[in-house]
């Protein structure tokens, strides 16, 4: 019988009512103790790590995430990790960069009901991705709602429904329904060859690399903006990540040049990504005029159809890995665990 580490954090599917509201109080053995026929499927242990609500989830409890599936991955076949849904999209994608060519399944599911409640769907979603990871499938997956999701495209796009994740610009990787699953799209085709599914390439070590360079800030443009908030993160951020208006637009009037701000952020030394507010189809700054002339700068990142929650950890892992300039934009430009679409556009 495989064996899975069941590994918790806290979040929403482990919570009940409090004085004040909703809070994580469940641990790994009592998530478990609702879902007995689990134990039917595999050998399943709990690993409690935290027990929070997700959003105060930050990068150093990801990095005790990914310690724990580093430190127990010879004892297991699998790992299934419980999260919070409102930072999931984000913990998913940099445990992805965190677990460089892992050769087993990770699976990170949550819900939006508790699990000691009318109508819950934690039981669902554990069961779900229990079940996917006994599939060997490797590298980072996001189950919910009967959806399996890579982890570097799952986003949260409702606060309340069941539904609350979608894969932004890639399809899912499989469906589950009544326990079967089924694989989708071009997962269908590499099924037979596992590694494929996620591009993982098997001739190369698994590693632990949980080093990264928080000080990032993501600006939101929007019509009025003070430009002189680009001093203060001049002095203050070593990357920016911008999430420009559609296709890439950015303003370039004389009396209104917000390129010219980023411009100066950059010629400062901070590493500059530019991304879209449209949650799909990505970015194509080579379009209109007002995309050209920041492109024009050969240090300015173009991230194409990546989201906001994987440009997040993916940049954060690259200040924290790479010394020059070169080696961060061909990191974040080049396409990785399929977190990004080879064209732009």
């Amino acid at each position: 019988m495989k064996r899975i580490l069941f590994v918790t954090t806290g979040g929403t599917i482990a919570s009940s009512e409090g004085e004040k509201g909703l809070e994580p109080a469940f641990d790994a053995e009592e998530l478990l103790s609702h879902i007995p026929e689990i134990r039917d499927l595999c050998d399943i242990s709990g690993e409690p790590v935290m027990n929070i609500d997700s959003t105060n989830m930050r990068p150093r409890g990801v990095k005790k995430v990914a310690e724990t599936i580093y430190n127990n991955y010879e004892e297991y076949d699998g790992f299934v990790v419980t999260h919070g849904t409102d930072t999931m999209g984000y913990t998913s994608a940099l445990l992805t960069y965190m677990l460089p060519n892992i050769k087993k399944p990770v699976i990170v599911t949550g819900a939006q009901v508790a699990i000691g409640q009318p109508y819950t769907d934690a039981k669902k979603n554990i069961s779900d991705a229990v079940r996917f990871a006994l599939e060997e499938v490797p590298g980072v997956f996001v189950a919910f709602d009967g959806k399996i999701i890579s982890g570097t495209r799952a986003v949260k796009v409702k606060s309340k429904s069941m539904d609350a994740f979608e894969s932004v610009n890639m399809p899912y990787i499989a469906h589950i329904k009544l326990g079967k699953i089924t694989y989708d799209g071009d997962s269908k085709e590499h099924r037979n060859n596992k590694y494929e599914i996620m591009h993982i390439d098997p001739s190369r070590p698994f590693r632990l690399e949980t080093d990264l360079c928080t000080d990032i800030f993501i600006l939101r443009l929007y019509p009025g903006m003070n430009p002189d908030i680009f001093d203060f993160i001049k002095e203050n951020y070593k990357g920016l990540i911008i999430e420009s208006y559609g296709i890439g637009g950015i303003p370039n009037l004389d009396d209104y040049n917000i390129i010219n701000r980023i411009k100066e952020v950059i010629d400062a030394g901070v590493t500059v990504v530019v991304t879209t507010q449209c949650m799909e189809e990505g970015i194509n700054l080579g379009v209109y005029k007002v995309g050209r002339d920041i492109a024009e700068d050969s240090k300015v990142i173009s991230i194409g159809d990546m989201n906001t929650e994987a440009i997040v950890g993916k940049l954060m892992w690259a200040l924290g890995n790479f010394k020059s300039f070169n080696d961060i934009k061909c990191f974040m430009e080049t396409p990785i665990f399929r977190d990004m679409n080879n064209e732009e556009g």
